[in-house]
């Protein structure tokens, strides 16, 4: 791969909603520029249009990005970067296309929805040899990248048991979520799919592959099938390669504020982030050797200034872009951005237990891409529970058969969205 050191990066966003911390991220950063926009729903790029006008009022140098309603136009674009904000269960195939023309790619989460997608992602990722970056954004708060210096450094031993959990109820929200569209990735897809902020983390801190999980999911609650949501959430039971265990939990349960709290138990000691008061912001530490507990709000990873206007997520949305430009650049900061095997070892785990839900909650094996055999068995693997992508291999919403939801529930969701939103 060349690097690009020696003029700002032109980017493009694909999906403005979502793509906002990334926008502005793009639009302040002095190493990057944003040069094209891209979303389906053409008021999100007339607002964006109005911003960036108003942000030029003030400094005239800043460049007006082209505005795309069409992927297919918006690729052709002269741009070194890609950012992709849209839709979760489409990610990868849209990776593989910007990669085959020439982009550098970082992805939101989710990475694929298949594994027949992951492997062709993965495949893509090293035939181009150009960046692919996973914006696991979690990965990135001052509590979890501290957990990560901490246990690096050996301060906690060796891994032996941790949790993560993302607890987020959006069903108040869930009209301008999903606008009543029967289909939206967030009411069909499956129970576990959405474990990459609650297990990530602990990959990323640990630098440890899974490699077996057990799948469990709750039944579907009234207040879900009241908004057309199919599903509300999963618990994977997974093993890492050196034998340690890790429970991770998410999904709509009801609790405020959300749920966003990791713990790492080693051979020396603990830590873990704060479940309530400061949130991802404070840390405790347990030290076996000297028996004693620290608690403190860990220092950020970089003393831009941009960490304090790009706050999305506890401040971590800053890290997911920074580490990725940084990452073209072929700076050593680069080194801390999350790749393709990284971002799959976090998703493949909620892909394989819901199979292992379909199997009666049996032990399977989560495949390891990086192996040319691994890949070959699954490379024609579509089970998923997306109708557009998985073909004969389509599986239910729900272990027990897919929940019948009437058309007016999402009439009335739809409803509400252009009343306004959550009423």
């Amino acid at each position: 791969m060349s690097v690009i050191n020696n003029r700002k990066i032109k980017i493009g966003v694909f999906g403005a909603h979502r793509g906002s911390t990334m926008i502005n991220f793009c639009l302040h950063f002095p190493d990057t520029e944003l040069v094209a926009l891209c979303d389906r729903y053409e008021p999100a790029l007339e607002d964006w249009k109005k911003r960036i006008g108003e942000l030029r009022k003030e400094t005239p140098d800043l460049p007006e990005p082209a505005l795309y309603t069409r992927f297919d136009d918006f690729i052709k674009h002269d741009m070194d970067a890609v950012v992709l904000a849209n839709y979760a269960h489409e990610h990868a195939p849209f990776a593989v296309r910007a990669l085959n023309a020439g982009k550098h790619v970082i992805s939101e989460v989710l990475p694929a929805h298949t594994l027949a997608q992951a492997v062709e992602l993965a495949e893509t990722v090293e035939r181009t040899g150009l960046v692919y970056a996973y914006a696991e954004n979690y990965c990135y708060f001052r509590t979890t990248t501290e957990m990560r210096r901490l246990y690096r450094a050996g301060e906690l031993g060796e891994f032996e048991y941790g949790e993560g959990e993302y607890v987020h109820n959006c069903i108040p929200n869930w009209p301008n979520l999903t606008y009543g569209d029967p289909n939206h990735w967030r009411n069909i897809m499956f129970a576990t799919f959405y474990c990459t902020h609650s297990l990530g983390p602990l990959v990323h801190i640990t630098g440890l592959r899974p490699v077996r999980v057990n799948g469990f999911e709750r039944p579907v609650p009234k207040r879900c099938l009241e908004v057309g949501k199919l599903n509300v959430g999963g618990i994977e039971l997974v093993e890492f390669e050196n034998g340690a265990t890790v429970k991770s939990l998410h999904g709509g349960m009801i609790r405020e504020p959300s749920s966003v709290w990791y713990t790492v138990y080693g051979t020396k000691g603990m830590a873990e982030s704060d479940r309530w008061d400061s949130g991802n912001q404070k840390l405790y530490v347990y030290r076996q050797s000297e028996n004693r507990r620290d608690d403190y709000i860990p220092e950020q990873k970089t003393d831009s200034s941009l960490t304090d206007k790009i706050t999305g997520h506890g401040g971590s949305d800053f890290y997911t872009m920074y580490y990725f430009i940084r990452k073209i650049q072929g700076r050593e900061e680069g080194n801390e951005s999350i790749g393709v095997y990284e971002a799959l070892d976090m998703y493949l785990p909620g892909l394989i237990a819901y199979k292992s839900i379909m199997n009666g909650g049996c032990t399977l094996d989560i495949p390891d891409l990086r192996l040319k055999s691994e890949r070959d068995r699954y490379r024609f693997d579509t089970f998923g529970t997306d109708p557009d992508y998985c073909g004969s291999m389509l599986a239910p919403s729900y272990h027990k058969g897919t929940p019948v939801v009437n058309k007016e529930v999402y009439d009335l969701v739809r409803q509400r969205w252009i009343d306004g939103g959550s009423k």
